[in-house]
């Protein structure tokens, strides 16, 4: 049967609070691209959308906000991209839903994509599409952009009080998108009660620190954080405020103090270029260099390290991790042909005299895995993700569900799951991605896996008849969903390991991957 396209003079059309727009349907589901919520100034607070008369189109996706370094390909049949027109003046979200009627009330979930808080974008991946999701699960998908690096997260407020919030400002955009989405959700049949966030990599760190967010409060009701748990809820290690980066970049542009306001109409890849010039300097001496927010009475800080509001406390929440992470390469091509003795040998040139203690862990929390996959476990937002859901669970409030992804991909041999290989699951889109078919396996842990996920959105328990009894974590008892060919559920299976391996030097022999791709890859 063929697809069904609608998009005409009066179908379908939306009323928002500040106009009329258009979108279009392919069989059952509604269609808008690139709807403005907010607007701003550079480095300034995000203002609500003037209103129109007439009838927008929302018929494509809206800019992206600008990076710091263009993107080039990379390991595309891992994580297939699409990279698209880049303006500052990215305020805008996309929209895929079922039904158009005001009393619809379907979950809305609003996805907030990865890239740290210094890239990416809401269509930056092939996966992202929110389409089958809506279809599958019958609930309202949101992706947003919103300003990133420089343009989100820069502090000037050490140069004037005009910028006093301007190292939040892209934190900020999500806010604003989230204000928008509960005044005019109901017109796309979504539950302006009912809203969860989720995001992945630097997209899960969002949700964490909106949930520390007061200005957020009661826009969101549910969190789930893949891969986005780490030490500061940025991948560098920042302390202070942007003083020193500032009069850096100021230096670089060969501007003084007194020209700070200068800064905000220089055009925005001279003043990339410029800030390029003088991060990693600022950086070596263990200062803020503004790729992410900062602590102050609006962002009440990363909630490992600065404690959950009373208001984080009430949210229920999914978070974990891939057994991979950033292992992208082949690190252990046909790991399958190799006896136990050559792996051995081959994990030794990584962890040395540790080497036994660590298989043996490693045994012990997946049984049913190559050893070969020591050399991939995740030690970059496991032990954080630990450590959240520790804290969390203490909480009586709102329950903590654990999950791990596990499954291992037919790719070099056999692959464990790298950064970003749970998305299309998630999302329901392992047709889009040609790594994630394989028949009468791929298809029945998407499934599962996207039923878990709409569950948690619609009830706030992601427990579903094809999965194990899934129970929420306490402090002492992580139960953790392993999601693989065959789904159980574990407890505490891996923390010896983590605590291990995060103890562990590595032989400095090992190819380990440098920051510089690293960020790439976490980038991505």
């Amino acid at each position: 049967m063929g697809n069904y396209f609608v998009c005409s003079k009066t179908d379908p059309i939306v009323e928002t609070k500040a106009g009329k727009i258009r979108g279009f349907r392919i069989n059952t589901t509604y269609t808008f691209h690139g709807i403005h919520y907010a607007e701003a100034d550079r480095f300034q607070m995000p203002q609500p959308i003037k209103p129109w008369t007439g009838i927008k189109d929302a018929l494509s996706y809206g800019y992206v906000c600008p990076l710091l370094k263009q993107d080039e390909p990379n390991m595309e049949v891992l994580v297939p991209h699409r990279y698209w027109p880049q303006n500052e003046h990215c305020q805008n979200l996309n929209i895929w839903t079922q039904s158009l009627d005001p009393d619809a009330k379907k979950p809305v979930m609003v996805w907030l994509h990865g890239g740290g808080f210094s890239a990416g974008s809401s269509i930056e991946h092939v996966a992202y599409e929110g389409d089958h999701l809506s279809e599958f699960g019958d609930v309202v998908v949101v992706s947003v952009n919103h300003r990133l690096n420089i343009l989100g997260y820069l502090d000037l407020s050490p140069f004037s009080e005009k910028y006093k919030n301007s190292a939040n400002a892209g934190n900020a955009d999500m806010v604003a998108a989230l204000e928008w989405i509960h005044d005019n959700i109901a017109n796309f049949g979504g539950d302006p009660e009912n809203v969860t966030i989720f995001g992945q990599s630097g997209g899960g760190m969002k949700v964490a620190t909106l949930m520390n967010t007061p200005a957020a409060d009661g826009l969101f009701q549910k969190g789930i954080i893949e891969s986005g748990v780490y030490e500061a809820c940025i991948y560098q290690k920042e302390d202070g405020d942007g003083t020193e980066i500032v009069k850096a970049l100021l230096e670089e542009l060969k501007l003084d103090a007194s020209e700070i306001e200068k800064l905000e109409t220089i055009p925005y890849y001279e003043l990339a270029n410029a800030y390029n010039n003088v991060e990693k300097k600022v950086a070596a001496k263990g200062c803020y260099i503004g790729q992410g927010p900062l602590e102050n009475d609006w962002f009440l800080g990363n909630p490992i390290k600065c404690g959950f509001t009373d208001h984080a406390k009430t949210i229920p929440v999914i978070v974990g991790s891939n057994i991979g992470e950033f292992d992208f390469g082949p690190v252990v091509p046909g790991k399958h042909d190799m006896n136990r003795e050559e792996l051995i040998t081959f994990l030794t040139r990584k962890y040395a005299d540790a080497t036994p203690e660590l298989i043996s862990l490693f045994e012990k929390a997946y049984p049913d895995k190559s050893i070969a996959d020591l050399w991939s476990v995740d030690t970059f937002f496991r032990p954080a993700t630990i450590e959240f859901i520790r804290q969390k669970s203490e909480f009586s409030e709102a329950p903590t569900y654990s999950y791990q992804f596990t499954y291992e991909f037919p790719i070099d041999g056999g692959k464990a799951a790298w950064h970003c290989a749970e998305i299309p699951f998630v999302f329901h889109n392992i047709d889009r991605v040609a790594v994630c078919n394989v028949p009468g396996e791929t298809d029945r842990l998407q499934e599962r896996m996207t039923t878990a996920w709409i569950n948690f959105a619609r009830y706030g328990s992601p427990e579903t008849p094809s999965l194990p009894k899934w129970p929420a974590s306490t402090p002492g008892d992580e139960a953790t969903m392993i999601f693989d060919k065959t789904c159980e559920v574990r407890h505490n299976f891996d923390h010896k390991l983590v605590k291990k391996l995060s103890e562990t030097e590595f032989n400095p022999m090992t190819p380990v991957v440098e920051n510089e791709e690293t960020d790439a890859f976490f980038i991505h």
